[in-house]
């Protein structure tokens, strides 16, 4: 697989250390940027750390952050997951896809033995919402690969068969890799290639089906770099560079999920529209379905900001029209790369991978982000490149 020259510097076969209270490092500073309510308290969501190879577990309570244990791994997290019960985490790496248990608290503790359940180097892996398979995209030199690593109620890889498709795409660059919540459909970013979607059927023993197809970037030169799926099926987004118009530089796209596989895809009213920045690294809808966020970077010395967008409808259940309107936008850290929802609805948390601070927490009103809370993930320059909340 083709990675990153960040990607490339700290390949090793050591072991992960996890889950002894001896590891236990003392958290970053944290800032209020304004009153958080006392009553507001989160989740538990982790953040991987590439320069200081952590995973760092925390949550908030009654306003304050509060870090539950840092633990330090032997090579760079590039991506995470957690299973849809709660009770698994993945960590993508140099040599190959961790498995940890979560215990009370968000406690993590490493699980087969230390050893890796695939030797798969990926930037991007989700698992399933049958929690049947762990799902990961790898580049290839013509194109893109997929395997579908089956797993055990334990999180542990089966032993059985993984499932392996190659596509052939002209200019593909492996960025991002979303399940589409009814388990249907899986869907990777691919840069200049586009958006290849894949049919997917979970009960079978290889779930991959035929028929994939490719969105081609809206305009030439762009770059697919994200995507998402609305939890209730209705919209998947795309970011896009240049997605807005030739002159634009970062884009958000939806399009209805229900016209996939027919002749024409059919955009939601208002897409593509300017998503706010250079880059669209990342895509949120909330749980509720009503609103997207978008977190863009700006440029390698620039702050980027999180944009809102609100989705409604019109129509009947047969007939429906889908409209997705631009928000406010508000500051995040350099290059953000992540956004997470806490599982209480509270807060839609923010990763950046340079800047002098790495974490970032907002409360939502009415889809309106306001900052609450700022911390450094480690001792800086820590990278953090993902965030990954408990569902």
């Amino acid at each position: 697989m083709k990675i990153g020259t960040w990607a490339r510097l700290l390949l090793t076969g050591a072991p992960l250390l996890a889950g002894c209270a001896n590891f236990w490092q003392a958290p970053g500073s944290t800032t209020t940027i304004t009153t958080t309510p006392s009553t507001l308290s989160s989740g538990i969501f982790y953040v991987a750390n590439q320069e200081t190879m952590q995973i760092v577990a925390y949550d908030i309570v009654s306003g304050k952050l509060n870090q539950i244990n840092a633990y330090p791994l032997s090579a760079a997290p590039y991506a995470i997951a957690i299973a849809p019960n709660s009770s698994f985490l993945y960590v993508s790496t140099p040599v190959g896809i961790y498995l940890y248990t979560v215990g009370s608290g968000g406690v993590l503790t490493v699980g087969n033995g230390g050893g890796v359940i695939s030797t798969d180097v990926t930037s991007t892996l989700q698992v399933d919402p049958s929690a049947k398979w762990l799902v990961d995209a790898l580049q290839g030199t013509s194109g893109v690969q997929l395997n579908a690593i089956p797993i055990t109620s334990t999180g542990a890889y089966s032993g059985g068969t993984v499932s392996t498709v190659s596509y052939s795409i002209s200019s593909a660059a492996v960025h991002q890799l979303a399940i589409s919540p009814d388990n249907n459909n899986v869907f990777v970013a691919l840069g200049a290639g586009g958006t290849l979607v894949v049919p997917f059927t979970y009960s079978n023993s290889n779930p991959f089906g035929s028929g994939a197809t490719t969105i081609q970037v809206a305009h030439s030169g762009g770059s697919a770099l994200s995507v998402a799926v609305d939890p209730s099926n209705r919209l998947f987004y795309i970011g896009e560079t240049l997605a807005n118009s030739s002159s634009n530089s970062g884009g958000l796209r939806a399009f209805n999920y229900s016209s996939l596989g027919s002749a024409t895809l059919t955009q939601a009213s208002g897409s593509p529209l300017a998503s706010g920045g250079l880059a669209p690294n990342s895509i949120l809808p909330l749980a509720s379905g009503d609103y997207v966020y978008v977190a863009n970077g700006a440029g390698t010395g620039a702050s980027g900001n999180v944009a809102e967008f609100a989705i409604t409808s019109t129509g009947s259940s047969t007939a429906t029209t889908y409209t997705v309107t631009a928000g406010s936008t508000i500051a995040a850290g350099i290059q953000p790369s992540g956004l997470a929802e806490d599982n209480l609805g509270n807060f839609v948390l923010a990763v950046s991978s340079g800047g002098s601070y790495d974490l970032e927490a907002y409360t939502m009103s009415a889809g309106t982000l306001t900052a609450a809370l700022t911390s450094t993930t480690g001792t800086d320059p820590v990278q953090a490149v993902a965030v990954a909340a408990l569902p």
